[in-house]
């Protein structure tokens, strides 16, 4: 006889502060899970690389290295090594447990605003405001990069890296999406409808597919990008831009499925993700709060109250409802409400 199986859990939001870093860093430019969301990684804008456990709030480890601050970080997938970037224009390969760098590959010409491992993590991946994404092998002693995809006519503000594609966004208004099975470019540009009458960049969003039949419309305004991912199904493209909308696309065909709106994005660089279960579409925000809605239906379902800053940086657990926010110093650790630590891990 079979048993009926379970019905699925509601989708949850963390909306319960659970525990709040500390960090002495200076300002934490970027807030990173590793990739088992057991541990974190925060970038701070005093030249360092944290590692903790957000859940006990402890510190495991600090990295110096940088000469600058440092603006994004990424765990290889057994948790062995790190890669960060930042505005030495650097790109650093460390060992975990010895906190040494290993590796500093120099090429790009201005600062490195975002870093990811391939799937094996043996190629790191960065992107800069030189317009640029380099592609170093950890394993050779060769000091040049070697891939370099420069097909952007401005800086790189996001890389995102899934088996066989490399997803990046750009202050240009586009979204690239590199297929190298099929060795393909693949770019959709993200814009808004420009108003004469009002004489501004407000308005209907539009994505349209760069193909050599059918060139842009001028009528379309270009949003730079701030930041891209895959949602967890790989089927679709999120993107955020400076007009304070978040878009989501057909990975395949770039058809725009969806828009949401109601947070604050006109100045910085802000992150967005997708939750846990692909269930909610999560932002940072210039007014202090991470904003949270339906991906389905585009409805605000939480604004979360975070602080009276910019919230510049989130990480969103690859298992839970786990949330970490980054404003000013601090990192904050927010979890469902009827969350209970083990372990006596609170």
């Amino acid at each position: 006889m079979a048993f009926p199986q379970p019905r699925p859990r509601a989708p949850e939001l963390p909306r319960k502060l659970w525990k709040t870093l500390d960090c002495g860093q200076g300002a934490v430019r970027a807030v990173r899970f590793n990739a088992d969301g057991h541990y974190c990684l925060t970038c701070g804008s005093d030249k360092t690389l944290k590692l903790w456990n957000p859940l006990r709030g402890t510190l495991l480890r600090a990295y110096s290295g940088h000469g600058y601050e440092v603006l994004d970080a990424a765990g290889s997938f057994d948790n062995s090594h790190l890669c960060s970037g930042g505005g030495d224009k650097a790109v650093v390969l460390w060992d975990v447990a010895s906190g040494q760098v290993v590796r500093k590959f120099r090429g790009h010409a201005g600062k490195v605003n975002t870093v990811q491992f391939n799937e094996e993590a043996t190629v790191i991946l960065s992107g800069s405001i030189d317009s640029s994404i380099r592609c170093w092998d950890c394993r050779s002693r060769r000091p040049e990069p070697i891939q370099k995809l420069d097909e952007a006519r401005d800086g790189i503000s996001s890389v995102k890296v899934s088996d066989h594609e490399v997803l990046a966004g750009s202050v240009d208004g586009r979204v690239r999406r590199y297929d190298l099975r099929m060795g393909q470019l693949f770019s959709d540009y993200v814009g808004s409808e420009y108003s004469p009458a009002v004489g501004n960049r407000q308005g209907r969003g539009w994505v349209a597919r760069d193909t050599p039949a059918s060139p842009l419309l001028p009528v379309l305004w270009p949003g730079p990008i701030t930041c891209t991912c895959f949602s967890r199904d790989g089927q679709c493209i999120l993107a955020s831009s400076l007009d304070s909308t978040l878009r989501l696309l057909d990975k395949d065909t770039g058809e725009l499925l969806g828009e949401y709106t109601g947070h604050k994005n006109q100045e910085y660089k802000l992150d967005c993700c997708l939750s846990e279960r692909d269930t909610h579409v999560a932002s940072c925000s210039e007014d202090g709060k991470v904003y949270f809605w339906d991906l389905v239906e585009g409805a605000l379902a939480l604004a979360l109250p975070v602080g009276p800053g910019v919230v510049q940086s989130l990480a969103y657990h690859p298992t839970e409802p786990c949330l970490l926010t980054a404003m000013a110093g601090r990192v904050q650790c927010w979890r469902e409400e009827g969350f209970q630590a083990e372990d006596g891990a609170g």
